[in-house]
């Protein structure tokens, strides 16, 4: 046991050690925060107060679920595939395939990614003649997964005015959809969980007393719907621990619905009394943290962390003023060629924007320069137009009856099914109740022949893989298809000739990756399926603890894996090459050197922030991401004039820079407002002058810290107050005042002087 806990920092070991318990595990950028989630289940594990099954963890991205069962793996002797550890669409999958009759849905039900959605949302309204001008597809698609993640169902919506009403109508029209054809969107994944253990007492309270420890990465993440969930499968505190782990400074994901606010909620909900900050930075230099701290340190209401580090101040923070985009662009190109030059690898370079409206200067500028770049957050594998459609045609093998899959292929390639065919289906499909594949015997002349002939070749490819193993049976439906055929002669088209092939390799190394024999059939049904065992009339309690290998084929279990995992982004992608991204993408990444463009007045902190609530404190916390993605160097630039839009804007700088320590920075450009300067010699050119002035800053903080004797991030007790944390000193020595965080007692600001402080 000793070993697992062995080169554990102190607060590190006090979380992974914390009894069974609700506990907040505040985790700054670069703390370890992995390391302390899958050391803390092993722990459990380990000391028999655990079981695999009686643990539930929960993050967002199959990447990082995929690193901690990784992790856990090099940790314990044990198989863990059953462990119940993924995301929270991944979850309630399984959860939903293991309970498909209580969810009044099939068990090999199909998953709709976003643009799936947005397909079936416009067919929805053809079907209901609206017309899109008047309801956009798009808005309605916003309308619809707001209202879900927020656990709210058309009948649940208020209709205050007709526009309102209609949208309801809408809503409602497009789940039945849904239903009819048994597909999810994701928003439904989670929703349709929720309800069913809502409304579920014995499930509810079978799962409550299945995950006696519940374990929550990025917190801060969670949207309003997700927390009811969690609090659903904690008993509301009542029965399982719940161990949860964020960052409240780096909840950058509002748009999409995340809550801050449920990390304070949870502290005060659930009563919790074990809060532990993991301030050690393992990334970043002094003066990189330096600036972090004191940047977010402007935000209000945050639960109060300081990073600190041993390694040591580092290369100041450098910040560089061109007079306009091209000139910024090319003066990062010139700096990213010093670093190669000094032996910097060039995928450990990235340079970060605000707005994707920024990355065309730059990446001209690189492309000029001969630097191979990659931009980071394009389309995915799995969202290719080309891969779209082979996923489509696998979905007909196993669900024919999904109107989407239908008329993404139905012509593709060109089978001369035009849209007046497709027209005269859907209306048969419509007055038949069926779906688009049942219908087409309804449609007549040369329009239905070329739809029957489609149908026939869908049958026949389902007919001739039922033996395939899964990877044989891709291959099949790719050259039978002609989908190969239509890329294979234009040279244009190579990289999709070879996206397609891909797909072949991503099938067998799911395969091997979820521990599916290759003898298994492709098309066989749900492994099985005849040993169900049901409780109290429907719920399915003994497949819970079965892998999804045994109850969906592998064809279904493929298709979920597309969906879910959408071949998610690498940031390297095996190429040595600049990495380019917004600041949204770089969240979760680090690189050596990083490049923050673009500071400036309504870029960053953008100009729509200053219309919304809280608007401003979300950018500072996505500057706050930008900055800890550094380990050892950090440039700042900005422009006084850049084109945005079609229009030259004239531009100021960001109140952000003045956020920043004096001391840890060096402008390569004067301060001072004003005309343009000359190009400065490369930072490469400055370094005695850097280390010089390293001394001095480090001389200067030195001399801060003897004459005041406190500084931010201390924790302290007060004989009213209870422990807090200081957010913020202000005033001179003689005359200091500090901002405290004290938990439940809230946010206090208390005279120094006066105010009879222990450091803890």
């Amino acid at each position: 046991m000793q070993d697992l806990l062995d080169n554990l920092n102190p607060e590190q070991l006090a979380a992974v050690t914390l009894p069974a318990q609700h506990a907040m595990i505040l985790a700054g950028a670069g703390s370890g925060k992995t390391r302390v989630l899958t050391t803390r289940i092993a722990w459990l594990i380990q000391t028999g107060q655990a079981s695999p099954g009686s643990v539930l963890a929960v993050t967002f991205t199959n990447k990082a679920a995929k690193e901690m069962l990784a992790r856990l793996g090099s940790m314990l002797p044990l198989n863990l595939r059953g462990m119940w550890i993924g995301t929270f669409h991944g979850l309630c999958n399984r959860f939903l395939r293991t309970h498909h009759m209580d969810a009044g849905l099939p068990q090999s039900f199909q998953i709709m990614d976003s643009s799936d959605q947005l397909a079936a949302i416009k067919r929805m309204l053809k079907a209901q003649q609206i017309s899109e001008e008047r309801y956009p597809a798009k808005d309605l698609q916003h309308y619809i997964n707001h209202a879900k993640e927020a656990g709210l169902r058309a009948q649940n919506l208020s209709g205050h005015d007709p526009r309102t009403r209609k949208l309801n109508e809408l809503f409602a029209a497009y789940d039945a959809q849904c239903q009819r054809e048994g597909v999810l969107d994701f928003a439904e994944l989670l929703l349709r969980c929720y309800e069913v253990l809502l409304r579920n007492q014995p499930l509810r309270e079978h799962y409550q007393a299945r995950f006696r420890h519940i374990l929550v990465d990025e917190f801060q993440d969670t949207n309003d719907l997700q927390y009811k969930w969690l609090k659903l499968l904690s008993g509301e505190g009542r029965a399982g621990a719940v161990f949860a782990v964020g960052d409240d400074d780096q909840s950058i994901y509002a748009f999409r619905g995340a809550n801050v606010g449920n990390m304070l909620d949870f502290t005060r909900e659930y009563q919790v009394n074990n809060l532990i900050k993991l301030e050690q930075n393992y990334r970043s230099h002094g003066n990189i943290l330096d600036c972090a701290n004191q940047l977010i340190a402007n935000n209000s209401a945050r639960l109060g962390k300081d990073l600190r580090t041993d390694a040591g101040h580092g290369e100041p923070v450098r910040i560089y003023e061109a007079q306009n985009d091209l000139q910024e662009a090319q003066w990062v190109v010139e700096e990213a060629k010093n670093l190669i030059a000094h032996g910097a690898a060039r995928r450990e370079i990235a340079i970060l924007y605000r707005s994707n409206a920024q990355s065309r200067v730059l990446e001209h500028a690189l492309f000029s320069a001969g630097l191979p770049y990659h931009v980071y957050g394009g389309l995915r594998f799995f969202q290719r137009a080309e891969v779209k459609h082979a996923v489509a045609y696998l979905s007909l093998m196993d669900n024919p009856h999904n109107d989407s899959a239908f008329l993404r292929v139905v012509n593709t390639p060109a089978r001369g099914i035009g849209p007046k065919a497709l027209e005269q289906l859907q209306d048969a499909a419509q007055q038949q109740n069926l779906s688009l594949y049942a219908a087409v015997p309804y449609v007549a002349g040369k329009a239905g022949a070329n739809l029957a002939k489609f149908v026939s070749l869908i049958e026949s490819m389902r007919f001739a893989s039922g033996p395939m193993p899964l990877p044989e049976m891709v291959e099949q439906v790719l050259q039978q298809s002609a989908l190969l055929t239509m890329y294979e002669n234009d040279e244009e088209h190579a990289d999709k000739l070879e996206n397609l092939r891909q797909i072949i390799g991503a099938a067998r190394l799911f395969l091997s990756e979820e521990g599916y024999a290759r003898e298994h059939p492709a098309c066989a049904g749900p492994a099985l399926s005849s040993d169900l065992v049901e409780i109290d009339n429907g719920p399915q309690l003994d497949d819970a603890d079965k892998p999804l290998r045994m109850l969906l084929s592998p064809l279904t279990a493929f298709l979920q894996h597309a969906a879910l995992e959408a071949g998610e982004n690498q940031a390297l992608q095996g190429q040595d090459a600049l990495q380019l991204m917004t600041v949204h993408a770089a969240k979760g990444l680090e690189f050596d050197n990083v490049f923050i463009t673009g500071m400036e007045a309504g870029l960053f902190p953008h100009e729509n922030s200053a219309s919304e609530r809280d608007g401003l404190e979300e950018e500072r916390r996505l500057m706050y991401v930008a900055i800890t993605r550094a380990r050892d160097r950090l440039y700042l630039s900005l422009a006084q004039s850049r084109m945005l839009n079609g229009q030259q804007r004239y531009q100021t700088r960001s109140g952000f820079l003045d956020e920043l320590p004096e001391a840890a920075l060096k402008w390569l450009t004067p301060r001072q407002n004003g005309g343009w300067f000359a190009p400065p010699k490369s930072s490469w050119d400055l370094a005695q002058d850097l280390a010089a002035d390293d001394l001095l800053a480090q001389r200067m903080r030195q001399a801060d810290d003897a004459r005041s004797g406190w500084r931010a991030g201390q924790n302290v007790r007060h004989s009213r107050f209870g422990d807090g944390v200081i957010v913020k000193l202000e005033g001179e020595a003689g005359n200091l005042r500090a901002k405290i965080n004290f938990g439940a007692e809230g946010m206090r600001v208390l005279d120094l002087s006066i105010a009879k402080l222990e450091v803890l």
